[in-house]
């Protein structure tokens, strides 16, 4: 990572900035997001900021900032626990945005093929929902500073389970690299084609790492 950055936790009042960023960055470049085509760059999406600002309240995100305050990258990560996603699958089918339940269907649906909680006994689970890293910033390894910041943050908050639903090829990558497994998968030439991700993502992929 560049000298002139840090990690830090993400304060409340720089949620709105958090938010800015995803939509300059995250919102139109994550696979299935540009698959359904949810909205354009820089472009509000009501539900995902919505989801965005559930995960920020929770505590647990960081940012990669320069020494002037500028944003440099994200990582938006949470915590569920058992019963939870089952919940949030019935308050998906309320939704009036389709292609937003498209992509949360998906999610859902690749987190259903494993009951991770029995698996390794735990009753809650440390998540990285979202990973983004500024385009002027990319190529830097800024992403995989923040997965090993993230993994710390879990850690000290005594979690055993750290899980990320990966979307793409280069999140998937730096999870491969972290050590996590695929317990997982959608593969994408199996869905519809008209919300599939063009090369050279393959598949959504559930992937875990134990923590030591």
């Amino acid at each position: 990572m560049a000298p002139d950055l840090k990690v830090v936790p993400i304060p409340e009042d720089r949620f709105s900035d958090v938010i800015v960023h995803l939509r300059d960055n995250f919102f139109a470049d994550e696979p299935l997001n540009r698959a359904v085509k949810l909205c354009e760059r820089g472009e509000p999406h009501v539900a995902l900021e919505t989801h965005s600002l559930a995960t920020l309240h929770q505590g647990f995100s960081r940012m990669a900032v320069t020494e002037d305050g500028l944003i440099a990258g994200v990582a938006l990560n949470g915590t569920v626990r058992k019963g939870e996603r089952e919940e949030a699958e019935s308050r998906l089918l309320e939704m009036s945005d389709e292609k937003f339940k498209i992509i949360f269907s998906l999610l859902y649906g690749v987190n259903e093929k494993v009951d991770l909680f029995s698996k390794y006994h735990v009753d809650k689970i440390f998540e990285c929902r979202i990973l983004s890293v500024a385009d002027n910033f990319r190529g830097k390894g800024l992403a995989s500073t923040l997965m090993t910041d993230s993994m710390e943050t879990a850690r000290a908050a005594g979690f055993k389970v750290f899980k990320a639903d990966a979307t793409g090829i280069y999140s998937q990558k730096i999870c491969t690299n972290f050590g996590f497994e695929i317990a997982a998968e959608i593969r994408y030439c199996e869905i519809d084609e008209s919300i599939r991700p063009e090369p050279p993502h393959e598949a959504l992929k559930l992937m875990v790492k134990i923590l030591e």
